[in-house]
């Protein structure tokens, strides 16, 4: 674990230019004063953005993730285990298209939480 804090830290230092436009619409609870971390580890893996509240993890790709989409979709199954809703976008996306990438999120996390199952009781 150890490992992925010291690279979390690393990536937190070397954002991308969309992944600060991102976190500029995210960080200081500027969404519906919810929290969000950036380069969290979870698990084995290491999310660009967390809104643990809402069980929301933001993926911003560049080109790499198009040859990667095999280790994205597991990755992604692994954290729909977990309960995480994955919201991916292009670079290109956030910053041709911010308010609608924000629009994207927002309408997300405005939705009320499934209720947990009751099967078993």
């Amino acid at each position: 674990m150890e490992k992925h804090t010291t690279v979390a830290r690393k990536l937190r230092n070397n954002m991308t230019e969309a992944e600060k436009h991102i976190w500029y619409m995210l960080r200081s609870k500027n969404l519906n004063g919810l929290k969000f971390r950036r380069q969290q580890p979870i698990g084995s893996y290491i999310v660009d953005f967390i809104c643990l509240e809402k069980k929301l993890v933001i993926e911003v790709d560049g080109g790499q993730h198009d040859a990667n989409k095999q280790i994205d979709s597991i990755r992604d199954r692994w954290l729909a285990g977990e309960g995480y809703v994955v919201l991916r976008f292009w670079n290109n996306e956030v910053m041709k298209n911010r308010e609608a990438v924000l629009e994207k999120i927002n309408k997300y996390v405005t939705l009320p939480l499934p209720l947990p199952s009751r099967e078993g009781n």
